[in-house]
Formats: structure tokens, sequence, C-alpha cells
């Protein structure tokens, strides 16, 4: 066989098998893709887009860890939710928690662990250094405040109530404790139109219901009810 036809055929021969070699590897790597996308998607809420119970957990503990007493858990829940659905129907029930999902993301930022624990109760454990708390709990006050417009034009009135407490406040950075003495906040404040600091009372409140009843004698930063 001539030299030239003979270099040819082995190239030939070498390209097909690379060629063919690619071909599981091409597999695997689209397997390996969708398997990360359905492992993403099973993290977050598919309503809302935020982090479901465990995703957010984890994301919340390293938070605390790397931001220690500057971190901030936030404790939300929509107000009179029931009677939107009852009023506009459970689409538009959907509409108003897609509306606070995308608004918590926003204002946490994309460091932050934002997630949904259930139902209408929402939770965001994020850097917040003491100078800021004051203005940036307001201002998530007023967005969570805005009135959600539907696909057909209506215009839903929405609220939320909110607590926070912080490690340098509550004495811990435990955010079993953190998320407890928070939601014992939010109950403090709850309708009232203002975000809810806890102080560290908050975090000996007992249990009702597997919730926290409230007590007095509380930072609220916000807007009038």
């Amino acid at each position: 066989m001539d030299p030239v036809l003979r270099v040819q055929a082995r190239i030939g021969q070498r390209t097909l098998l690379l060629a063919t070699a690619a071909v599981p590897l091409t597999g695997w790597t689209v397997h390996a893709i969708t398997l990360h996308r359905h492992l993403a998607a099973s993290r977050r809420d598919p309503l809302t887009g935020l982090l479901r119970r465990d995703a957010y957990t984890a994301r919340a503990r390293q938070a605390l860890r790397r931001h220690g007493d500057s971190t901030a858990v936030v404790m939300v829940d929509a107000d009179h939710f029931k009677q939107i659905n009852d009023t506009f129907g459970h689409a538009a029930g959907d509409a108003v928690l897609a509306a606070f999902g995308a608004r918590l993301t926003a204002w946490a930022g994309p460091r932050a662990a934002a997630g949904r624990l259930g139902g209408d109760e929402f939770t965001v454990v994020l850097h917040l250094p003491a100078a800021r708390r004051e203005q940036r709990l307001a201002q998530l006050v007023r967005m969570l405040h805005t009135p959600v417009t539907l696909d057909d034009g209506r215009t839903i009135d929405v609220a939320a109530s909110i607590g926070a407490a912080t490690p340098d406040v509550i004495g811990s950075r435990d955010l079993t404790r953190l998320q407890r003495a928070a939601d014992a906040a939010l109950y403090d404040g709850k309708h009232s139109g203002r975000a809810v600091l806890a102080t560290a009372a908050h975090a000996a409140v007992p249990t009702v219901n597997g919730r926290r009843a409230g007590r007095p004698g509380t930072a609220v930063w916000g807007r009038a009810a």
C-alpha cells in the first residue's frame, strides 16, 4: 500500500475510534447535566423559586458560620392569605406566593438563604450589619406591602408580618433558636405593618400550637398598619 494511503487509513481509523469513544462520553455528559438540573430543581420550591427546607437549612447555617453576629434570621408570614384564596381563587393565591418569593429573592440577594417553609411561611438568613438593620427591614416591609397585579389586570392588596432575630441580641448562633425568636417577634407584630426585631426575651417564649407566642418590649420598623 502507498505510504500516504497507509497514513490516511490510520488517521481515519483513529478518528473513527475517537468519534466512537465520544458518543458515550457525550451521553454521560448530557445525563450529568440533566441530573444536575433535576437536583437543583429538587432543592427549590417550584412555585416561588425559594429553597426547600433542607437546602435552606444548609445554606442558612453556612451564612451564620460565615457572618456570625452580623447575620439576621428573618421570618415572614403572608397576612390574610386564606382571604385572598377565598376571594380571588387559588390561582391568584399562587400568584401572590410567587410574587413574595421574587421579592424576597430580590431583597435578600444571591448569597442569602431564602426559603419557603410551607404554605405562606418564608424565611431568609442573610448578612445584615447592625447599622443597616432598620433601613433594610423597613425596605422589606414596603416591598411585601406592594399590591400584586394578576395577569388579568386585577390588583390584590397584600401584606406580611415580619420578625427578625440576630445572634448579637439573642446571644446564640444556633439557627433553630434564632428562628424561634424571630417567629416570636413576628407574632408580636402580627398584622401591624411593621418588622419586629426580637429581644433576648423572645428566645424563652413558650410555644403555642407549634408557634411561639409574642411578648412585648420589641423594636419595630416599617410603616403604620
